[in-house]
């Protein structure tokens, strides 16, 4: 009989999205009501992939899986980075599901490994790819606890020198597209067959012989069933899914047969919501149903290893029709937005090759003076950039310095290597991938561009931003205020760019809002970030309606060992109307004085004498425009709180002295006056926002908020109270997962569900059906034997809950 064998592999991926300078990612508008893009897809993908719901026909949850441990995947090492960092139980489920695949697949686990930072490998330099190679494998290796066996290329581009790079790194796999194969034979026969056109067959491993003598294995997906998935409505049925993928397979060949599919994760839960489900099912079925077998691609090598031989069409992959022209050319593949062109595409491109030229002799010429191989000690710098701790940083220069070194060339060395890391982040390819250069992506690639600029200027007195610049005017925006990449970086990139100095200024404005300080030296970190500051001497007046902040600060960088001491003033006048004054290394006798005759100055009132000595003293000014997002965010919202106070007490009488005849003019429907009704939908809103957001549940107050709304016809922000109201959801749940067997809390929870479902609002409750799958396993198994009058009156109790939110009970 004929051996069946399925796989589908998720390409999980997100292109690095950090602050060159904080290495954080700030508060994305576009992501709401989530802070930022990874946060979002993770919610609605990473994080329910590693829990997802088994579905019967009457959409009920049946089972738990983690599709992760069933199908084959690659999760970007960036990525991979922010998850360890942001959400530690969705990253360790990650690594969990690779142990337990090698238990489901004779020893080879399903993570295989990914190009580091997504750049398109066959338009990438050789130093680059062997970079790009050597970073994903020790990544993989410190995360996974082992070798990979496969890796991803990003959009499946290829050719034969990154192929032979894979080869040389004892890669013994990777996954490419069918149109992307050109002629096969059977391994020690000498006539090829012409595939073009994808007319492999992609059921079958192909050997690739390389020019060096090495040899890759080759795995082509199914390219029309990928297809469907991705754009087709494959995914909104899992049992159809399954049996999509089953049906390629029915055959009266002899020989084992593979059908595989691969696309982007993010398909299953963020492009098509539930898609995780969809996919959980497909895996309930196949595996329920034995009609195949699941395997990956490394257990399916390992039994059958390749019977053909393939040759690839150079420079091709699955995204561009062109070959990978999307990311060097206007080549006519793009997003479909009318009358839009990508002519900026090739400008950017060579700007960016121009920058990485220019300073790679600069490099080699430098960094050869303390260490024995250039290219070899980048290729090892991954370790550092995994662990910047101070033992392992000493550790790499043992390794790799001709000499011993002292501490200003250490940070020199690790300059020019960040220099490096950067150049290669500038190539991540979602920044030719759209259809605009002033989207987020180009401009996240300008902003590395922007950060290796700076450390060249640095490093050599380099200026570089102005042929740079010159390269990125030809390079034209489709939007007419924007004008070309050169405006662009101007507009969004120039004014991103951070030295110690600024983070000295965003430190103290933000103390301007954070109370009361200690006059005691303290260390304070900007939030999440490679920056840490130590204050002393801080003096602070505050007169109700103005604030004067005084500290002396010394900032230091966890990643380039750097350490600068600045004095520093800061005054709030009101509303936004922020001036901070910054001075490098002024002396602390200076400053004391500085101190007190501005602190004085503001116990006279003299607040125009404070602005001239800002100016005069502290030769940096900056504003609330210089601030990081998040912190820019959070003061604001603190500036404009009284503002917001007062809008709604107004809005609360206007609704309240109203409510009665609004209720009649909708009861008679007479269109009610459109300042009356904005009233009420404002309050309404703000209110139940409120409400959700406490920290108790008052379903007293909640019950009558919804009568009001639902008789009013309010309009609510659907978004924002859909988010908030199923995090409230889950929050109780968690309390019924620290005591499962409190009839009060399931309830409660009963009562809070079926009042919000009275809303126009749609509900995430994957986190909150989880939670209760695992108690019908457990204490609701237990107490259904039980006669007594509490367990029963429990059981009934959480049955009712199940039935609500779409569980089967056993």
């Amino acid at each position: 009989m004929t051996e069946r064998y399925l796989c589908i592999h998720g390409h999980f991926y997100q292109p690095p999205r950090e602050n060159p300078w904080l290495e954080e990612v700030e508060f994305q508008d576009s992501a709401q009501p989530y802070h930022d893009w990874n946060e979002r897809v993770t919610a609605e993908c990473y994080a329910p992939n590693a829990v997802s719901r088994v579905m019967d026909s009457e959409w009920r949850i049946i089972g738990l899986i983690n599709n992760y441990s069933r199908i084959s995947f690659n999760f970007g090492p960036t990525l991979l980075y922010w998850l360890a960092k942001h959400n530690p139980p969705v990253y360790q489920s990650i690594l969990n599901a690779d142990k337990e695949s090698m238990t489901n697949f004779g020893g080879h686990g399903s993570a295989i490994a990914q190009i580091y930072n997504h750049l398109i490998m066959p338009i990438a330099n050789r130093h680059d790819k062997e970079t790009q190679v050597k970073w994903a494998i020790k990544d993989f290796e410190v995360r996974f606890g082992r070798f990979p066996e496969g890796m991803w290329l990003p959009e499946t581009a290829v050719d034969t020198e990154s192929l032979e790079v894979l080869a040389e790194n004892n890669i013994k796999f990777t996954i490419l597209s069918p149109h992307q194969a050109s002629k096969m034979r059977k391994i020690g026969e000498e006539n090829w067959t012409d595939i073009s056109d994808s007319k492999i067959d992609p059921r079958y491993p192909y050997l690739c012989c390389l020019p060096s003598g090495k040899t890759i294995t080759l795995f082509f997906f199914d390219r029309r069933t990928a297809t469907d998935i991705s754009f087709g409505h494959l995914l909104e049925n899992g049992e159809a899914f399954a049996k999509r993928l089953i049906d390629a397979l029915n055959t009266k060949e002899n020989e084992a047969l593979l059908e595989s599919v691969a696309s982007d994760g993010e398909l299953y839960g963020h492009h098509h919501p539930h898609g995780d489900m969809t996919l959980a099912y497909c895996i309930y079925y196949i595996v329920s149903n034995e009609t195949a077998e699941l395997t990956n691609y490394a257990e399916f090598l390992e039994k059958h290893p390749p019977l053909h031989e393939v040759q690839i069409i150079e420079n091709t992959s699955w995204s561009c029709n062109h070959g990978v022209e999307r990311w060097r050319n206007d080549c006519g593949d793009n997003m479909g937005k009318a009358g839009w062109h990508q002519a900026w595409r090739k400008p950017l491109r060579e700007a960016m090759d121009w920058l990485r030229d220019t300073l790679i002799p600069q490099f080699e010429q430098d960094i050869s003076q303390y260490l024995n191989d250039p290219w070899g000690s980048r290729n090892d710098y991954i370790t550092i950039v995994l662990n910047r701790s101070r033992e392992n940083i000493e550790a790499f220069f043992t390794t790799h310095s001709k000499r011993p070194l002292k501490e200003n060339e250490k940070r020199r060395i690790i300059k020019l290597l960040e220099m490096q890391r950067h150049a290669m982040l500038m190539y991540t390819s979602c920044g030719w991938f759209f259809d605009e250069i002033s989207g987020i992506e180009a401009v996240q690639v300008m902003m590395y561009a922007a950060r290796v600029m700076q450390l060249a200027k640095e490093l050599f007195d380099l200026d570089l931003e102005t042929k740079y610049l010159q390269i990125l005017e030809g390079a034209p925006s489709n939007i007419a205020e924007f004008g070309n990449g050169a405006k662009i970086y101007g507009i969004f990139v120039k004014p991103a760019v951070v030295d110690f100095a600024k983070i000295s200024a965003q430190n103290t404005m933000r103390e301007l809002f954070s109370g009361d300080i200690e006059t005691t030296a303290v260390v304070s970190k900007i939030p999440s970030s490679c920056f840490s500051i130590k204050m002393e001497n801080v003096a602070r007046c505050d007169d109700g309606k103005f604030r004067l902040i005084l500290n002396r600060s010394t900032v230091f960088s966890s990643i380039t060992l750097d350490e600068q001491a600045f004095s520093c003033a800061a005054i709030w006048m009101g509303d936004h109307n922020v001036t901070c004054g910054v001075q490098l290394d002024m002396p602390k006798k200076q400053f004391l004085s500085l101190s007190a005759k501005l602190t004085d100055s503001f116990e006279k009132g003299q607040i125009n004498e404070i602005i001239v000595d800002l100016s005069k003293y502290f030769g940096q000014n900056y504003s609330l425009n210089d601030l990081f997002r998040d912190d820019q965010r959070h003061i604001l919202e603190y500036i404009v709180a009284g503002g917001l106070k007062k809008a709604k007490e107004l809005n609360d009488i206007i609704y309240h002295d109203n409510s009665a005849m609004l209720r009649f003019m909708k009861e008679n429907r007479i269109l009610p006056p459109k300042p009356l009704q904005l009233a009420a939908e404002a309050v309404l809103n703000m209110d139940i926002e409120q409400l959700l957001s406490a920290q108790t549940l008052d379903l007293e107050k909640l019950r009558k908020l919804i009568n009001d709304s639902k008789h009013l016809a309010v309009t609510f922000d659907s978004q924002l109270l859909g988010f908030q109201a199923s995090e409230k959801i889950a929050k109780e749940f968690n309390k019924l997962a620290e005591a499962p067997e409190n009839l009060e809390t399931i309830t409660d929870i009963t009562l809070l569900i079926r009042m919000i479902r009275e809303l126009p609002l749609q509900l995430d409750l994957w986190q909150s059906q989880n939670i209760s799958f695992k108690i019908a396993q457990n204490q609701y198994q237990t107490l259904k034997t039980k006669k007594d009058t509490t367990s029963q009156v429990w059981v009934a109790a959480f049955a009712t809950l199940c039935e609500l939110i779409g569980i089967r009970l056993a």
